[in-house]
């Protein structure tokens, strides 16, 4: 089991990155409140790591804190949450924001993250309410580090894409990104304020 990454920030694309350890390029796939801290592209970061083994596929997801990582791991135990709807939830939601709605049975509130139904919701709140004091006792343990440029593609573009990759429609994506004023803003800022208006 790999614990976690230290290395260069090689290439970001959300929710995937490319981190070059000793060499080593390690593709990993991250949640956007972890991208939200990436450092500049070419500068050093460090990733709490979970591997997903597939029969196709070994996937890396990468964490800024323990916090976070602790939470996927939980999630992916729930019936019905695979890795990419936990990628998705810690987009979504803080490890904060996860806590209050389980805490305070907001199904609506979870209902609003893509993917999650009202079934899933329930099943989120009652399999994790029992979990939460241990994920509480958690604390944020990492150094947290952010780009150089590196795409093509224009920030507006990346955003879209990167909606879509968590479980956003195109369009739905489109609409999201179009009601932001993107003029001078990363792709991560784009992301972030496109989550934010979804989640009201």
């Amino acid at each position: 089991m790999i614990g976690f990454l230290r290395g260069k920030l090689i290439h970001k694309a959300p929710p995937q990155l490319l981190l070059d350890v000793q060499g080593v390029g390690y593709e990993v796939e991250a949640p956007m409140n972890t991208f939200y801290d990436l450092p500049a592209l070419g500068e050093e970061v460090k990733l709490h790591t979970h591997l997903v083994v597939r029969e196709d596929a070994h996937i890396l997801f990468g964490f800024a804190t323990e916090n976070e990582r602790m939470l996927f791991r939980t999630l992916i135990k729930v019936n019905g949450v695979g890795p990419k709807l936990a990628l998705t939830i810690l987009s979504g939601q803080s490890t904060e924001e996860f806590y209050r709605c389980v805490h305070d049975n907001d199904v609506k509130g979870l209902v609003r993250l893509p993917g999650v139904g009202q079934k899933t919701a329930e099943r989120l709140i009652i399999e994790m309410r029992g979990r939460l004091p241990e994920l509480n006792k958690l604390s944020a343990s990492i150094d947290r580090s952010s780009s150089l440029p590196g795409s093509a593609a224009s920030p507006k573009q990346e955003a879209i894409s990167a909606l879509c990759a968590l479980g956003y429609k195109p369009p739905d994506a489109a609409r999201m990104v179009q009601s932001i004023a993107t003029e001078d803003k990363s792709c991560e800022d784009i992301i972030r304020l496109a989550l934010r208006g979804a989640i009201k």
